[in-house]
């Protein structure tokens, strides 16, 4: 029996396993669909600390995947089906039938952008033009214009933030009216950099010679007339969908499926033994730093925890 198993290689696991390996608890990290998280399709992170010229997603998930490794921290790739907590140890369960148990468990499996299903959205993703973080990308489209997709608060705020980069704003919704908050929405429709194109929905990213985006193919659901709209970003902006599904049953999770903390904390659930770390508890800030801060938290947590088991 393991003491303990970390789910999920992004930053929030990678780090619950640094600190973990580091206080010789001998860490069992187990990686599920996309190993090393959602920053692995970021072509640059620029406002990660300690990096000051600026790192590709992929290498920095690495260097902190070799940092864990060095303290002892062992890597498993499989995908937990179902879980059962309800006993003193925890027995995890893998969609090939293995088995594994543990002391305790940190849950740190992220969320995965919705996106919109189009042509040339996938083709575009991660550094040539789609992206759904503008906290992550804005800054790359310096003076130029973009479209941003929705009409919630994710959205309005992306718009905003963007207004400090861009020198247009192309929103588009497919309603009459943002589902942001009033305060929100008044702010975007009023902004001189941002345009709401109301009824609107995109349905094709278009990319120039060498693959990048050059424009967006948008409809108008009312009229159903197709125009061209040039761009050379694409923020998606339609909501995330927390990797939780195969805790649903022994952990809390809002209406959304994320994973609800217990009251006073950000990491612990109502099962002990049990924390949760990250993207997949985190509908609010959603950055590399701040999923960092929660894996290191649980695995403090964790060590505690064990330590007063013994």
């Amino acid at each position: 029996m393991e003491n303990i198993i970390i789910l999920g290689t992004g930053c929030a696991g990678l780090t619950a396993a640094i600190y973990a390996s580091r206080a010789n608890l001998n860490p069992l990290v187990l990686e599920g669909a996309q190993p090393g998280g959602q920053l692995t399709t970021t072509s640059e992170v620029e406002n990660f600390p300690g990096w000051p010229e600026g790192i590709d997603g992929y290498s920095l998930m690495e260097k902190l995947r070799k940092q864990a490794e060095k303290f002892g921290t062992r890597t498993e790739y499989v995908r937990i089906a179902s879980v059962d907590f309800s006993g003193e140890t925890k027995v995890l369960t893998a969609e090939d039938g293995k088995t594994f148990e543990a002391k305790a468990v940190i849950i740190a499996t992220g969320a995965s952008p919705r996106l919109i299903g189009i042509p040339g959205e996938k083709e575009m993703f991660g550094g040539k033009g789609v992206t759904t973080c503008a906290t992550c990308d804005g800054a790359f489209y310096r003076d130029m214009e973009v479209i941003v997709v929705g009409g919630g608060d994710s959205a309005c705020e992306e718009a905003m933030f963007l207004t400090h980069f861009c020198s247009k704003i192309h929103l588009l919704h497919r309603r009459d009216e943002l589902r942001a908050s009033p305060i929100m929405a008044n702010r975007v429709v009023s902004h001189e950099k941002i345009e709401v194109h109301w009824d609107t929905v995109p349905t094709e990213v278009l990319a120039d010679e060498e693959g990048n985006m050059r424009a967006a193919s948008i409809r108008n659901v009312k009229s159903g007339e197709i125009t061209e709209l040039e761009s050379k970003g694409f923020f998606i902006a339609i909501g995330h969908i927390p990797n939780t599904a195969p805790f649903a049953k022994e952990l809390a999770t809002d209406e959304n499926g994320y994973f609800v903390p217990e009251t006073g904390s950000q990491v612990k659930t109502k099962v002990p033994g049990v924390f949760v770390a990250g993207d997949c508890a985190d509908h609010v800030f959603r950055q590399a730093i701040t999923a960092a801060g929660m894996g290191c938290q649980s695995a403090i947590e964790a060590e505690r925890w064990l330590a007063e088991l013994a």
